[in-house]
C-alpha cells in the first residue's frame, strides 16, 4: 500500500469491507464450489433472495464476482480466484494469533471450568416425612 494515493486508499477500504461481512464470505465459499444462481445461494445461506442480491451486487461491483444471464437466471461466479489466497492468508493469521493466545486463555478457563461443575443438591425430606 506504500505510496498509494488517499483515493487508491479509500478504494483499498472499499474492498476489504466487502468482505467484512460474514453473509458475503459464506456466499464467497459457496461460489468456490460451483457457480450458482441467486435463488441456489439464497436457500443455501438462509436468507431471501433479495437479500442476497444486494450481497452479490455489492460484491460485482468489487469485482470479486460476476454474473451471466441464463435465460430467466442469473448465475454468479468468482471472477478472482485471488480472493480465495487473500482470505487463506487472514485465516491463517487468525487460527496463529489463537494458537498463540491460547495458554494464556486457558489460564483464566480452568478456574471457571471447575466452579462450572454441578454441586450435589441437598437432601430434602419428602413432605410426606415431614412432621407437623
Amino acid at each position: 500500500m506504500e505510496g498509494l494515493s488517499d483515493d487508491a486508499l479509500v478504494q483499498v477500504a472499499a474492498y476489504f469491507q466487502a468482505l467484512a461481512e460474514p453473509t458475503r464470505l459464506q456466499i464467497l465459499n459457496f461460489l468456490r464450489q460451483q457457480e450458482r444462481n441467486v435463488g441456489e445461494l439464497a436457500q443455501l445461506c438462509g436468507y431471501s433472495s433479495a437479500n442476497i442480491s444486494r450481497h452479490l451486487a455489492l460484491l460485482t461491483q468489487h469485482g470479486l464476482v460476476s454474473r451471466q444471464a441464463r435465460g430467466n437466471s442469473a448465475y454468479y461466479r468468482i471472477a478472482d480466484p485471488a480472493v480465495y489466497e487473500l482470505c487463506d492468508l487472514v485465516c491463517g493469521n487468525i487460527a496463529r494469533q489463537l494458537e498463540r493466545t491460547a495458554p494464556k486463555r486457558a489460564a483464566f478457563a480452568g478456574p471457571a471450568v471447575r466452579r462450572a461443575r454441578p454441586r450435589p443438591s441437598p437432601v430434602r425430606a419428602s413432605s410426606s416425612t415431614k412432621r407437623g
